[in-house]
């Protein structure tokens, strides 16, 4: 089954700029135009349409980088306006057409699907090597003694901080999972330590060693620069998120850049950051679960609709669990990883959630 998903997927990344009909993918398929629909949602956990618009959407973000005439663009991707292009584009990436074209900001990729990906870990390392020399070439102040890499999890700060691969600079990690379980305001203070660890089922102690000592030096030194190296997934962007708030309500007032990266390519998109409303930010989306006042960046916008999502009771990936509870437990998280890569979720995460739906 999951190679006549992957023909589907091919066939309709062949055919992304042209005039979409289901009926020509299911006489392609040799099967009715009710069994792909029901198979392509059962196995990538998002319509057929959905796949479609995300695709094209995320592709058109090339054709705007380039410069080339919204209206053009809108025509490529078989939109009826230029208007139903721009209202299509700012309902996924929070930000019109135009604003992105003037500003380049970061978005969260919308990846080709592909159904059981090989791992590429060696690869991985070089590219992530070759991407901070070319960051090197562009930003060399951002490897001096002056500059905190605050890097998203342990195992990305041992790489980051053993290679030196950012110079004389600082590192530290920011080892949470901000995207699941309650928290308060302010950030990091005792209230928040206790809301922290209770939600993780560890002591207090506990939490203050793994994610509060490693974050020493933010409180301690002071910094012309701070670069933090968060992915552009949901887990990655709620735990930017916060960091970004206690960076605000910390009064920090030096120079902060976000290098966003995919974690499967490791393309970096580095983007100076005015901070004054990740804290309000923060409260609205994680403590109170509701929509930002504010605007913010296209890839954080994109992951809290996702996170606000996972917040319902019939989010997308418990009705995917409970459509496939004949599966093992371990081959239900090989496949809720591969159709679910823009949420972030780890195995701690995926288990809790399988572990409801028994």
């Amino acid at each position: 089954m999951n190679e006549c998903i992957q023909q589907m997927i091919d066939w309709i990344e062949d055919n992304l700029q042209g005039e979409f009909s289901l009926d020509e993918l299911a006489s392609h398929m040799g099967y009715s135009t009710y069994y792909c629909s029901f198979k392509f949602h059962q196995a990538t956990g998002i319509s057929v349409r959905r796949y479609i618009l995300l695709r094209r959407l995320y592709l058109s973000t090339g054709d705007l980088v380039m410069n080339r005439k919204i209206i053009d663009i809108a025509v490529d991707y078989n939109y009826s306006s230029q208007e139903a292009y721009s209202r299509a584009f700012k309902s996924v990436f929070g930000v019109s057409p135009r604003d992105f074209q003037r500003h380049q900001m970061p978005v969260q990729s919308i990846a080709k699907l592909i159904i059981h990906p090989g791992k590429d870990g060696d690869s991985m390392n070089t590219r992530r090597e070759t991407e901070v020399a070319n960051l090197h070439s562009e930003k060399s102040e951002l490897f001096d003694r002056d500059v905190l890499n605050i890097l998203n999890g342990e195992v990305m700060y041992e790489e980051f901080k053993n290679k030196k691969l950012m110079g004389n600079s600082d590192y530290a990690p920011f080892n949470e999972a901000m995207c699941v379980h309650e928290t308060t305001i302010p950030i990091f203070d005792s209230t928040f330590i206790e809301t922290r660890a209770l939600g993780h089922h560890v002591s207090m102690e506990s939490y203050i060693s793994k994610v509060m000592q490693p974050l020493i030096n933010l409180n301690q030194k002071n910094y012309n620069y701070i670069v933090l190296w968060f992915g552009e997934d949901m887990f990655c962007q709620m735990n930017l998120l916060t960091v970004l708030a206690y960076l605000e309500q910390s009064d920090y007032k030096g120079t902060v850049y976000l290098n966003s990266f995919r974690e499967d390519e490791f393309k970096v998109t580095q983007t100076e950051l005015a901070l004054g409303t990740y804290y309000s930010v923060y409260e609205d989306v994680l403590v109170n679960h509701k929509k930002p006042k504010h605007k913010v960046l296209p890839v954080l916008y994109q992951a809290i609709e996702l996170y606000l999502e996972m917040q319902t009771e019939n989010n997308p990936v418990t009705k995917y669990i409970a459509r496939n509870k004949q599966l093992s437990q371990s081959e239900l998280l090989k496949r809720l990883f591969e159709v679910f890569p823009m949420i972030g979720y780890g195995d701690t995460q995926y288990i809790e959630l399988i572990n409801r739906a028994q």
